[in-house]
């Protein structure tokens, strides 16, 4: 019995100690900590709105005349929108609640060596991704808001939020996940789940294909796009596809991080010539042409220590190139 109550106090002691490291180390002297509403929202403007602002406008830049002239007319300037602000809003928002962030934290480093972050994710419900507002796709595939397929498949959909945006415009929506948490979250949004090796072999093409930051976390990238292209509705099938820049492979196992099988290496440092090589070499390669790119801030919800994370995304629309054009390249 006592050696019982030492291990619960040694436990308990644990857990206030790791509760106890965090907030030391939060940033605690920001504005989610002011409890006036309006003291609140004073101070984070006051604070940040500059940061924001300059920040913000980096997520966007690009010079297009450094693509080369074939993208450089293909190049579609997006800027911070409504939907954009709606999510960091709500990701800042997140960010404050103190009680559920110190769970979250308590339970990811509990299971991380086993379990991947996905997963982990996706069993809390936290992680959301937001890649592109509904306007950014429109203008993406020069579409209008009437505008309708039949068939999209989003390869590696998450929690399903970013297929949230592109639902509409199509009759059936297909997803493929290899996380079952998010899976669950997939199969309560009413998504058709498609297993990694199913979707390949349906028997029916799709009209769009997504493919969306899973380029550099899959073991074989190559032959992905490969499948993808015999997977699209021929001449009007298109690939919308998202990378992070720098472009930087590895897969991710079980908690454990892992060169992939299949390592494609884009050459370039800056954001315009990864984006080019991109798109002459590896796009091309795989039978594929660019239609349009845009670049755009690669989202995620936040945690106790910052208020939402950000990464640098090209998103493209990609084309089969006919077999002659594939053939001679």
């Amino acid at each position: 019995m006592c050696h019982l109550q030492l291990r619960t106090l040694i436990f308990i002691a644990w857990v206030v100690g790791y509760v106890a490291f965090l907030l030391s180390i939060r940033r605690m002297w920001t504005g989610k900590y002011v409890r006036s509403p309006a003291i609140r929202s004073l101070f984070m403007n006051m604070a940040g709105s500059e940061v924001a602002a300059i920040d913000t406008q980096e997520w966007y830049r690009c010079s297009p005349d450094l693509l080369g002239e074939s993208l450089e007319p293909l190049f579609i300037q997006s800027h911070l929108d409504a939907d954009t602000k709606a999510f960091l809003k709500r990701s800042v928002e997140k960010s404050g609640w103190l009680l559920t962030q110190l769970y979250h934290s308590l339970v990811s480093t509990v299971l991380s060596p086993l379990v991947s972050r996905t997963s982990i994710n996706g069993f809390l419900g936290r992680g959301s991704m937001f890649v592109f507002s509904t306007e950014q796709f429109q203008q993406l595939l020069r579409i209008g808001p009437e505008w309708r397929a039949e068939k999209l498949l989003d390869i590696g959909a998450g929690d399903g939020g970013v297929t949230e945006v592109m639902r509409p415009h199509f009759r059936e929506v297909y997803a493929t996940e290899v996380s079952l948490p998010m899976k669950w979250h997939l199969q309560r949004r009413n998504y058709k789940v498609l297993g990694i090796n199913e979707w390949q072999q349906t028997g029916f093409l799709y009209d769009v294909i997504s493919c969306l930051n899973l380029l550099d976390r899959c073991n074989d990238p190559l032959r992905l796009l490969k499948d993808i292209r015999r997977s699209l509705v021929p001449n009007t099938g298109r690939l919308i596809l998202a990378a992070v820049l720098p472009f930087q492979p590895y897969v991710e196992i079980g908690g454990q991080w892992q060169r992939p099988k299949e390592y494609v290496k884009v050459e370039g440092k800056t954001w315009e010539e990864q984006v080019t090589y991109l798109s002459n070499e590896v796009f091309r390669w795989a039978g594929f042409e660019v239609e349009a790119v845009t670049r755009l801030p690669y989202l995620c919800e936040g945690d106790m220590y910052n208020d939402y994370y950000v990464l640098d995304d090209a998103v493209f629309v990609l084309k089969a190139l006919d077999n002659s054009e594939h053939t001679a390249h």
